[in-house]
């Protein structure tokens, strides 16, 4: 038999409901123990290193790091750095649209394996990507012979450094629209279609406006892996000074030769890249949840 317990305006809360309230109430022990475990790891972890790392680039003056940036392997390792940024980040934004359209707009067989094609860059090792393109393009590898005649070298150049890059930042535009295009919907594509816009109307106007901060927010994803990536770069690049060493490979050479204060100078201005690239995310994120409020 269903009891209903009225309660009169203005009297104070049943026991069950305050008994309810305080047992969902963390105490303020659990509370300060994970603040203080989360912040300790954050100092030990993040902080720390790069206080090291900005100490050491700058402990013998600036004109030290100065000269050590401005040599000519490790401008060479800069230009090639940011030749592989704007090749390989543009490609994986033209990908990721064409991805997430298909994936979140149409409906055709294989869309589970389309979905787990994208996924596999997270899941392989970088090391085994290189390996996979060695074996497939090398000197010895399938292709490897016609690539020879037709004078087409790929391993230890600028291309292979640029494949396997893509390839390790693929997912990332991609896996931020899909889910925000899928939630979205097609009814806006459609009633702009059934008001006469054509394709590219459709596009720039409707999907374009709705997806402009997850493609946003790929977009400096896809960046900051791409400056970044070591383990594919390494296995396809043969580490050529002033040829084939993009900045993580210019820094690890320069650690191995004992060139410390080099090594952690280079490692300020990648590190720089990389503070400039999540305070842009933290400011797209703002800027969003600006957007959503309003």
């Amino acid at each position: 038999m269903n009891t209903e317990v009225l309660v009169a305006p203005g009297t104070p809360a049943a026991p069950a409901a305050e008994h309810w309230q305080s047992a969902t109430d963390e105490p303020a022990w659990l509370r300060w123990t994970l603040i203080t475990t989360a912040l300790t790891f954050l100092a030990l972890f993040l902080v720390l290193p790069l206080l090291v790392v900005i100490y050491g680039a700058f402990e013998h003056g600036l004109r030290v790091w100065l000269d050590s940036i401005t040599e000519p392997d490790a401008l060479a390792a800069i230009r090639l750095t940011l030749l592989v940024v704007v090749i390989v980040v543009p490609a994986n934004v033209v990908f990721g649209i064409a991805a997430a359209w298909s994936i979140a707009k149409f409906d055709f067989r294989g869309k589970p394996l389309l979905i787990s094609i994208i996924d596999l860059p997270f899941a392989i090792s970088p090391v085994v990507v290189g390996l996979i393109f060695v074996i497939l393009v090398g000197a010895q590898g399938w292709l490897g012979p016609w690539l020879l005649e037709n004078e087409l070298r790929i391993i230890y150049a600028v291309p292979g450094i640029i494949i396997v890059s893509a390839f390790g930042t693929l997912p990332f535009v991609a896996r931020e629209l899909i889910p925000l295009m899928q939630q979205q919907g097609r009814d806006d594509e459609e009633s702009a279609l059934t008001l006469g816009a054509n394709g590219w109307q459709t596009f720039w106007r409707v999907t374009l406006p709705n997806i402009k901060w997850g493609l946003i927010y790929g977009i400096i994803l896809c960046n900051a892996r791409a400056m970044g990536e070591f383990g594919a770069v390494a296995v396809v690049s043969g580490r050529i000074r002033g040829e084939t060493n993009t900045m993580p490979l210019h820094i690890e050479v320069l650690y191995n030769e004992y060139m410390f204060t080099a090594a952690f100078a280079v490692s300020s201005l990648l590190t720089g890249l990389a503070l400039v690239t999540i305070a842009v995310k933290s400011f797209v994120e703002w800027q969003e949840q600006r957007g959503r409020v309003s």
